[in-house]
């Protein structure tokens, strides 16, 4: 790997982006953990990931929402290392890996990333979705803009855990076209108990109401794919009945058209499996009390 030289990041009208990574990189303040890592001088933050951005494969995704797959799939970039660190992670060789190293992925510029863009719009790929992008946002935006100078037209998906800073968000505008969050948990004490985040409610909130000023409700073309606003998803986690429908509640306030998807194939993994209260897969009648409460809740715009 090689970084760009200077005139080629001046050309590309990168340079103001430059300057705002390096400083957020220097005492990572990026995204809620605030962890203060200097990721510029080979640290790595509490997500794992230093100053680039790792990326563990990239291809068509035909397993995500009908409303994002098209006839060409999704075209899925899977970022090592995440945020939080969630107790039932199904991902966890991707999101930290074994011991304390990331166990897949490889490092890559921003102008690389803008390569596997373009790539997977040839492809076909209905859009470009950026998966678990929250401690790399910034690094995906300057990517993005240098996609988008070569020709990426397709829709960019922001596929998060929810767990966003709203200045990140912000300085965002105008480059995602479709935010993507998990709202998962609406207990303070559920999120640091399963995810090692207290503050991961009244974060997410903040952030899929970013979100939503910025895009919009789900907009979808003739072909019924998604174009442009708000997709929220929801995993259905076994005895969490009441964190559901306070979630399905705060987004019918937000919106009663917001775009929905409840999930139901959560499965225990890692420590989870030995956890007394999310150690099994829910019920069909807890995945079937969520979908009511959705709906008594004023929602009706579902995920297939």
């Amino acid at each position: 790997m090689s970084a760009p030289d200077a005139d080629s990041t001046v050309a590309l009208g990168l340079g103001k982006d430059r300057i705002l990574l390096s400083k957020k990189l220097a005492a990572c303040d990026y995204c809620p953990r605030r962890c203060g890592a200097d990721r510029t001088a080979g640290e790595t933050g509490f997500c794992g990931v230093g100053r680039y951005a790792v990326v563990s494969s990239a291809y068509p995704h035909f397993g995500e929402e009908r409303v994002l797959v098209g006839a060409g799939g999704s075209g899925a970039i899977f970022l090592a290392g995440c945020n939080l660190g969630c107790s039932f992670c199904q991902n966890r060789d991707i999101s930290h890996g074994q011991g304390e190293k990331l166990g897949t992925g490889k490092e890559i510029t921003e102008e690389e990333l803008a390569k596997l863009m373009i790539g997977l719009q040839a492809q076909g790929c209905s859009n470009v979705n950026l998966v678990t992008p929250s401690h790399v946002a910034l690094q995906a935006a300057g990517a993005i803009r240098i996609a988008v100078k070569s020709g990426l037209e397709i829709p960019i998906v922001y596929n998060t855990s929810a767990y966003d800073s709203v200045d990140t968000l912000r300085s965002l505008e105008g480059l995602i076209d479709i935010y993507m969050p998990d709202f998962k948990f609406w207990s303070e004490q559920a999120s640091r108990t399963f995810m090692n985040a207290e503050d991961y409610p009244r974060t997410a909130r903040l952030a899929i109401e970013e979100m939503h000023r910025q895009v919009g409700d789900l907009v979808t073309d003739q072909n019924d794919i998604a174009v442009r606003g708000l997709l929220v998803r929801h995993l259905v986690m076994p005895g969490m009945k009441a964190d559901a429908e306070r979630i399905m509640g705060y987004l019918s306030g937000l919106s009663k058209d917001t775009f929905i998807n409840v999930m139901s194939q959560y499965r225990p993994f890692g420590p989870a499996r030995r956890h007394p209260d999310i150690g099994r897969r829910p019920e069909d009648e807890e995945v079937a009390a969520v979908k009511r409460a959705a709906r008594d809740a004023g929602l009706h715009r579902f995920a297939d």
